[in-house]
Parts: C-alpha cells; structure tokens; sequence
C-alpha cells in the first residue's frame, strides 16, 4: 500500500483548502484512513491525529480543535481520500499525512497503529 498526499499550501487565516490522499492497492475499500499532522521540528511518529474514515459504514471521528471546520470524505472509486479544512487558523499549520492501517481494522487516533504512511504535504496559514 502506497500513499500520497497533495493539496497542500500557504493560505491566509479563514481560507479553505483540500488535501487529498491518494492510495494505491485493491484493499483500498476496506482501509481505514487516518490524516495526522505534525508541527515543524517534530518528529513525524509525534503526529497529532487529525481526522480519520473507517472503510464500514464510513464512520469519521475528528480531534476537537478542528470539528466544525474539517470534514474527512472518501471516494472509493477513485481511491481516495480528502481532508476538506475551512476557516483555517494559524495553528493549523504544519506537515499533514494520511496513513492506513491494516485491511478491516477500524478507528483509531494512534498513529502507532497505522502501518502505511505516505509523504506529507505541508500547510501554511499565515495572519
């Protein structure tokens, strides 16, 4: 399983932008997909969870400081997954990734219990 997540940019306080998670692999449809996000200077295994969608029922669950602004979506067809962010803040700034667990494991915010990561995207909101 390969990942790749784009989308990324710098925005100013109140815009919106969305990333996308692109992952390769049949097993897609039942892969749980997790976005996490570190500041500059840390270490990606310290990523903080952002949002995730599980492959049944597509259930979502996202951190508090962005529920009502982030909205996690999945589009099976297309093997993808989107973070839609809206009135970005400045401390939404930093690395984002999307990783995957395991075929048919469900939620988690650990990000020691996803297996796959792709490369980040970085995002800038400036004041």
């Amino acid at each position: 399983v390969q990942l790749q997540a784009s989308g990324g940019g710098v925005v100013q306080a109140g815009d919106s932008l969305r990333l996308s998670c692109a992952v390769s692999g049949r097993a897609f449809s039942t892969t749980t997909i997790g976005w996490f996000r570190q500041a500059p200077g840390r270490d990606r295994k310290d990523g903080d969870f952002v949002a995730g969608i599980t492959w049944k029922n597509e259930y979502t669950d996202y951190t508090d400081s962005v529920t009502g602004r982030f909205t996690v979506s999945r589009d099976n067809a297309k093997n993808t997954v989107y973070l839609t962010m809206n009135n970005l803040k400045i401390e939404d700034t930093a690395a984002y990734y999307c990783a995957a667990r395991k075929p048919r494991y469900g939620m988690s915010r650990r990000n020691d219990e996803y297996t796959y990561w792709g490369p980040g995207t970085q995002v800038t909101v400036s004041s």
